[in-house]
């Protein structure tokens, strides 16, 4: 009987883990705003204080390790640090003080800030203090940019929520904790890798913690919007579709869509939920394109809320081995990046980390980049939209995920609806990618075709893909993708590195490669490591000269692929990973980059700078 009673608890536990409730605390934000972006705000970013907890002292019971902000008190011999309790008497016994804590940079990664924090992977406390006279016809949002990777937010002593996810944002409303005087924000952050998490516990990148993105105040009325989309119809070009969604008391609102520019001026009522959807003709917008990205100022208005967007019209599809950009054939001339940057050696955050990183991309005559392995900050594909630079944006569904838990599942599925709600109105943006490097398992395969579905609920004038394996066998010379989930992609992508883990270069020679010729080929990494000013015969590894003579022939092979549409090589610029410990040659770092840890440009650099010149007056002259 009591057997029984446990499988029955067992099921009901499992059944809502498959509704999302299984990791819990992402349920506790507020959904996610649109257009936090160009919305008026308050920053919180500076200097806050700091406390290093890796027993996590300040949060948990030590003799039954029970989070003290689980349970219905707490002794008062205990000192959760989100409560910032102060010594008022010289008896008093508290046993930490922000007051008289180091401070850190937000945003910013703990790892790059302090030597004893490089490696480190635990707990770490985040305090700052504030004011705030909020009206009484408004709401207060507070936002995260991204916090790495659990965290756990305190407004003057209260819990206001938690999230789990190390890339991308949320936000709680914060109205009814809110004074006008001295507010104290606690942050518990937890970068701590777990099974369950995703990304898993092995990466080929480093493990930043902290709050690697803004933080801001955002006021908002009562009655606001809340999300808004707004493109082309895939299907029927002529024709623009979308839908506002206002929360607060949004029933039968008046709301509006404006672009003045060419004199368009959508209305209508939100209907019982607050929503109002619409379609209009898209005869008098220009499209979008790498060449010319045209963006449209786009107004969306209710009431006493109104906000401003730039968004670009474009399309993308597929005909057979086809990539088409608004009809049209394109060669996509990409590059793979991480979010760091390698002169300060840290977390990517800032717009001026943006224009570096696809400045650089833009240079080496890239009309495509590949923001890899997770969702990337928003100054990204917003520069990205202004640059002409089209993007593949992923989540890191990565090695030994755990594709039968639902708490992993919950977490790639949080992680991949945040991403496509952020960046689903950028004109950049053309492929949502779910996976990377994953092993070929019956679980695997539901784990993943379940994220597709979610990613075209939600979006689906886009590519859905993914960056495969192809077969392993090394002393074979016809290269196959044997994966089954490319049956679902739109565009075939694989890794790929032969010559590198496969081989010498010379191999690259001898290999065919054996595709579907219904779908557009993309190869999704390829390249080897070299350190920048080290230099040999083009047979030494870790020289310039090998990973030239590696992309002079890699190119060979590929451009042999007929229905080869497009590549993002591994990567731009060498990035940290505790993984690559070579003495003198990696020393934590992945030598793959085509620009070295300085923003040196290595031999490779010109080699793939000079092919996609080639590529890029094919296409455009049609020869």
């Amino acid at each position: 009987m009591q057997k029984h009673r446990f499988i029955i608890v067992l099921i009901n536990i499992l059944w809502l883990f498959s509704l999302g409730y299984g990791q819990g605390d992402n349920n506790k934000t507020t959904s996610l705003l649109q257009n936090t972006y160009n919305r008026k705000s308050i920053s919180l970013n500076g200097n806050w204080k700091y406390i290093i907890d890796p027993y996590e002292t300040g949060y948990r019971n030590h003799r039954n390790w029970m989070p003290f902000d689980q349970v219905s008190s707490t002794k008062a011999s205990a000192k959760p640090y989100y409560t910032d309790k102060k010594i008022e008497n010289r008896w008093d016994r508290i046993e930490y003080n922000f007051e008289t804590s180091n401070e850190i940079a937000v945003p910013g990664d703990w790892n790059s800030q302090s030597d004893k924090l490089l490696y480190y992977e635990g707990t770490v406390w985040y305090r700052t203090k504030f004011d705030y006279d909020l009206q009484a016809d408004k709401k207060l949002i507070l936002h995260f940019g991204a916090v790495n990777y659990r965290t756990d937010v305190y407004l003057n002593g209260e819990k206001i929520g938690a999230h789990s996810g190390g890339y991308d944002p949320f936000n709680f409303d914060i109205t009814t904790y809110i004074k006008a005087k001295g507010n104290s924000l606690v942050v518990r952050v937890d970068n701590r890798r777990e099974k369950e998490r995703v990304p898993n516990l092995t990466t080929d990148w480093w493990n930043y913690g902290g709050i690697t993105r803004e933080v801001t105040l955002i006021e908002v009325p009562k009655t606001y919007i809340q999300d808004y989309f707004i493109q082309l119809n895939k299907d029927a070009p002529e024709k623009v579709n979308g839908y506002l969604q206002l929360v607060g008391d949004p029933k039968e609102k008046k709301v509006s869509i404006e672009i003045p520019e060419v004199k368009i001026k959508i209305e209508g009522k939100t209907d019982e939920k607050g929503r109002f959807t619409f379609e209009f003709s898209s005869k008098k917008l220009k499209r979008w394109y790498p060449e010319s990205p045209k963006l449209y100022d786009v107004h969306f208005s209710v009431e006493n809320d109104k906000i401003t967007d730039q968004i670009g019209f474009r399309t993308i599809t597929a005909k057979g081995a086809d990539i088409l950009l608004n009809g049209k054939s394109i060669f996509l001339r990409g590059i793979s990046v991480h979010e760091e940057n390698p002169l300060r050696k840290g977390r990517a955050n800032s717009i001026e980390d943006a224009k570096m990183l696809l400045g650089w991309a833009k240079e080496l005559n890239c009309n495509f980049v590949r923001l890899a392995h997770y969702p990337h900050n928003e100054n990204m594909p917003r520069l990205a939209d202004q640059m002409g630079l089209l993007l593949w944006e992923e989540i890191p569904v990565y090695w030994g995920i755990d594709y039968e838990n639902p708490i992993a599942f919950n977490q790639a599925k949080s992680q991949l609806e945040t991403l496509i709600h952020r960046d689903k109105n950028r004109a950049s943006v053309i492929v949502w990618s779910v996976a990377n490097e994953t092993p070929e398992v019956p679980s695997r395969l539901v784990f993943l075709r379940k994220l597709k579905d979610l990613a075209l609920a939600i979006d689906n004038t886009r590519f859905i893909s993914a960056a495969l394996e192809r077969d392993e066998k090394s002393t074979a010379n016809t290269v196959k993708i044997p994966d089954p989930f490319a049956e679902d992609v739109d565009m075939l992508a694989c890794n790929e590195y032969i010559g590198w883990y496969s081989g010498l270069p010379d191999r690259c020679g001898e290999v065919t490669w054996d595709l579907p010729t219904d779908k557009p080929f993309f190869v999704s990494e390829f390249g080897g490591g070299a350190l920048y000013n080290y230099h040999g015969d083009k047979r030494t590894r870790w020289t310039e000269e090998y990973m030239k003579y590696l992309y002079e022939e890699q190119i060979k092979m590929l451009k042999k692929i007929p229905t080869l549409r497009g590549m993002t090589p591994w990567v731009l610029v060498d990035f940290r990973s505790p993984r690559r410990n070579l003495p003198k040659i990696q020393d934590g770092w992945n030598r793959k980059g085509l620009i070295s840890d300085r923003g040196f440009k290595k031999q490779a650099f010109y080699v793939l700078k000079k092919f996609y010149s080639e590529m890029k007056q094919r296409y455009e002259t049609g020869n």
